[in-house]
Parts: C-alpha cells; sequence; structure tokens
C-alpha cells in the first residue's frame, strides 16, 4: 500500500509569500533611498562625502547590533524596552574591567555576558511568572540602569586606552578597511543571523511563536525555552553594542543611550517587523537603521532642530506600523 503524498502550498500561496516578503524589504529601500536623496540635494557638498558616509556608517554600528537582537524578540512576539539601559551597563562594565587591568578581551566578554545576562533574567521572568514582556523589560530597564549607575558611582569610568577604542574609529588601520572595524562586524553578524533566522530551528520557532503560541505549543515547539533564549540572545547583542558604545566615547557612561530602546524598535518596525510578531528579517531591520542614521545626520548638516527630528522619528514609527495594520487586513 502506497504511502499518501503530503499536501504541498498552492504555489499561488508561496507565490504570494514571497510576493510580502520582496514587497515588506522594498518599502524601507525605497525609504532609504528617498531620505539620502532629500539630503543630497539639500547638502550636496557635505552629505554624500566619504567622511560624512564613515560617519554614518559608524553611527549606525549601535542601532543595528541592537536591532539584530530585537529583530528575533519581535518576530516572536515580544519587545524589549531596557536594551538602551543595557547598553550602558555593558559599557560601564567593560569600563570597570579595563580600569582594574584586565586585558580588553576579558573586558569584551565581561561587556557581553553583562548583556546577556541581563536578557536571560528578561526571558526567565517571562517565561517562569507568566509576565508580559512589557512590563519585565520595562522594570529591566530601570534596574540595569540604576545599576550602571552604582557601579559608575554615578559618574562616568575612564579607562586605559586599548585596541576597544579603534573598533569604532572613522579612520581605521589598516587603511583598505574604508570604515571602523565595528561596522564591518556589524555587516558579519548581520549575514550570520539572517541565515540563523530563516534557516535554523530557533529562527523557525521565532516565527511560529510570534504567529501563533498556542497552535506553536501544541505542534511541539518549545516556547518557554526558545523565549529565554531569544531574550538572551537579544541581550547579547545589547552587551556587544554597549562595548561598542564605549570604543565610541573611550569611557563607561552610565547615562548613555538612554531612549537608544525607541531607535532600535523603530528600525525593526521601518524595516518591516511587525509589532504583532510573525514578520520580520536582519536586512530590514539593517535598512530601518541605516534609514534612521542618514535622517539624523542629514537634519544636523541642514541645521534641523533635535526636536524636530525626534517628531519625524516618532511620526515614521506611527506610519510604519499603519502600514503593517494595512498589509495584515
Amino acid at each position: 500500500m502506497k504511502e499518501p503524498r503530503r499536501a504541498s502550498p498552492p504555489s499561488g500561496s508561496r507565490r504570494s509569500l514571497q510576493a510580502r516578503r520582496v514587497l515588506g524589504l522594498l518599502g524601507p529601500f525605497l525609504g532609504l533611498l528617498l531620505v539620502v536623496a532629500l539630503f543630497s540635494a539639500l547638502a550636496p557638498d557635505s552629505f554624500l562625502s566619504a567622511y560624512n558616509l564613515k560617519t554614518v556608517a559608524t553611527q549606525t554600528v549601535i542601532v543595528g547590533l541592537g536591532a539584530i537582537g530585537m529583530t528575533f524578540v519581535i518576530v516572536s512576539g515580544g519587545i524589549d524596552l531596557s536594551i538602551g539601559a543595557v547598553i550602558a551597563l555593558a559599557s560601564v562594565v567593560t569600563a570597570l574591567f579595563l580600569r582594574e587591568g584586565y586585558a580588553p578581551s576579558v573586558a569584551v566578554l565581561g561587556g557581553v555576558l553583562t548583556g546577556g545576562l541581563c536578557g536571560l533574567v528578561n526571558g526567565l521572568l517571562i517565561t517562569l511568572l507568566r509576565i508580559v514582556p512589557f512590563i519585565v523589560t520595562l522594570g529591566m530597564l530601570g534596574m540595569a540602569r540604576g545599576f550602571a549607575k552604582y557601579l559608575a558611582g554615578e559618574q562616568k569610568i575612564d579607562a586605559p586606552a586599548s585596541w576597544l577604542s579603534d573598533l569604532m574609529t572613522k579612520s581605521p588601520t589598516p587603511s583598505f578597511l574604508l570604515v571602523a572595524p565595528g561596522v564591518w562586524i556589524l555587516f558579519l553578524l548581520a549575514l550570520f543571523m539572517g541565515l540563523v533566522l530563516r534557516n535554523t530551528v530557533l529562527g523557525t520557532h521565532a516565527f511560529a511563536i510570534g504567529s501563533n503560541e498556542d497552535t506553536a505549543r501544541l505542534c511541539g515547539v518549545p516556547v518557554l525555552r526558545n523565549k529565554v533564549a531569544i531574550y538572551t540572545l537579544s541581550g547579547l547583542f545589547a552587551g556587544l553594542a554597549g562595548v561598542m558604545q564605549f570604543g565610541r566615547l573611550t569611557v563607561g557612561d552610565p547615562t548613555t543611550a538612554i531612549g537608544k530602546e525607541l531607535d532600535v524598535i523603530a528600525a525593526v518596525v521601518i524595516g518591516g517587523g511587525s509589532l504583532a510578531g510573525g514578520e520580520g528579517s536582519i536586512l530590514g531591520a539593517l535598512i530601518g537603521a541605516f534609514l534612521m542614521s542618514f535622517l539624523a545626520n542629514g537634519c544636523n548638516l541642514t541645521g534641523v532642530p533635535n526636536y524636530v527630528q525626534e517628531i519625524i522619528i516618532g511620526a515614521i514609527i506611527v506610519l510604519a506600523v499603519a502600514v503593517d495594520r494595512l498589509r495584515h487586513r
């Protein structure tokens, strides 16, 4: 007796899904091109200069790294409001290790693991206590920021010079790198984590949980374990962003990255991530991060006040979410 053949999804459905993915990336990319074209016309002598492009690329590293981890969280239907505070805490821990005489590699490990620990706590509280991610990560925001101020004695921490400051320099050594090493680290990690999101069990489970958590559980997906892993991953990337922030400032600052969580979430949402879960991509998040960096940089070059930038970014977030809701309808 022949085994019955498994039904495959209709070709029309597959084409529709592929078309939605293409459109989801095409929209943010066209938005990025529009921003670049606008400020190229308003500031033709400086906006597209090599130095300014290096500046924009370097400024994108912090938000870009945070957006990689946040993509997994948003795809799984969660949210992480603690990223900005975790970045500050990781930068303080990195500076403390250096000040105490540890090797830079140990300081990097300390900063990254600090972020991972914060993410692990988030994941455990969300899964074990059944508390919504918004509340847990909002609480972690306050705790991480407070702990950073405690470790730093409510002041900046100076640290000895090391190769960490070279990670975010606009004039890298060797010169053939063209941009800061941190930018290349961002691109390589984005490529790798994009493959993880689309081609591994963790990525598949993240999409399943974000699409319908109850159905995923009934299908045998270990929801709780995956949520802990996803929030820990987000924390690790926040910790690495904190190390990069230290490399950029060359001090451990407990007050840095205030409001950075909104920039990270905005990058993911602008890049096609859905706050309802089940949709998102690393490439889209990276495009969203660059769009926001070009927007902020162009506003600075043309003399647009900072409060106008904040209004524009807020409007873009609302517009991106509205477009996402329309697509779902």
